[in-house]
């Protein structure tokens, strides 16, 4: 079981996940619209700080251009919302993981879409997320629980917190779990992670799986 804390942007984030040994870290790119969005030259700033720690560049249809200058950045994976173009999956050379949304009205699966990525040899993780990604809300996971990913690695995402995340991994079992608002201050008006979420994320994760 591996853990992903998504949306960071600051130093002392950074640290917490080095001193937690957190398995990557989530950089929110070329997103205008997302309040955790970063200008590249600062995420790679911040990239370079952690130490085992793998990043991940979070990106919304990103172009190839886009995609060039984080695989030249030095990110470790291209995480991908919306649409995945054939240009981008063609070229890029990192780990692309593809983000699938859920419903939240029916808990219906884009089962098209999810059929077609499971397909895809250039598609190394399947994220399962909610319908709006980053909301901070969940969807069905039982939906999920006659699914079966094959050799992709099963991320899940969309409303994980320090309180459910243990039923999360008893329910469906994913080979990484994201948070990304689940570790966000209560008071929305302090910006950036509350370091006691993110260690009683880490912590209940690890001690699920003892």
């Amino acid at each position: 079981m591996k853990i992903k804390i998504c949306g960071i942007t600051r130093e002392n984030e950074v640290e917490l996940l080095n001193e937690l040994h957190v398995d990557y870290a989530g950089f929110v790119l070329f997103f205008e619209k997302s309040k955790r969005n970063m200008d590249l030259d600062r995420a790679v700033e911040l990239k370079n700080r952690l130490k085992s720690t793998r990043s991940v560049a979070v990106v919304v249809e990103p172009t190839l251009e886009q995609a060039r200058r984080i695989e030249e950045a030095g990110f470790d994976v291209l995480q991908v919302h919306g649409k995945l173009a054939e240009s981008v999956e063609e070229q890029c050379n990192i780990p692309i993981w593809k983000a699938v949304n859920v419903k939240n009205e029916d808990g219906e699966v884009h089962n098209s879409q999810l059929e077609t990525f499971l397909k895809d040899d250039r598609i190394s993780a399947i994220v399962m997320d909610a319908a709006d990604a980053g909301s901070g809300e969940t969807f069905d996971w039982n939906v999920l629980l006659n699914e079966d990913f094959g050799a992709k690695d099963f991320v899940l995402a969309g409303g994980l917190n320090p309180i459910n995340v243990g039923s999360a991994i008893l329910k469906l079992n994913p080979d990484v779990v994201d948070v990304s608002s689940g570790v966000e201050y209560t008071d929305k008006t302090i910006m950036g992670k509350d370091a006691r979420k993110v260690i009683e994320f880490v912590e209940n994760t690890r001690n699920t799986l003892r």
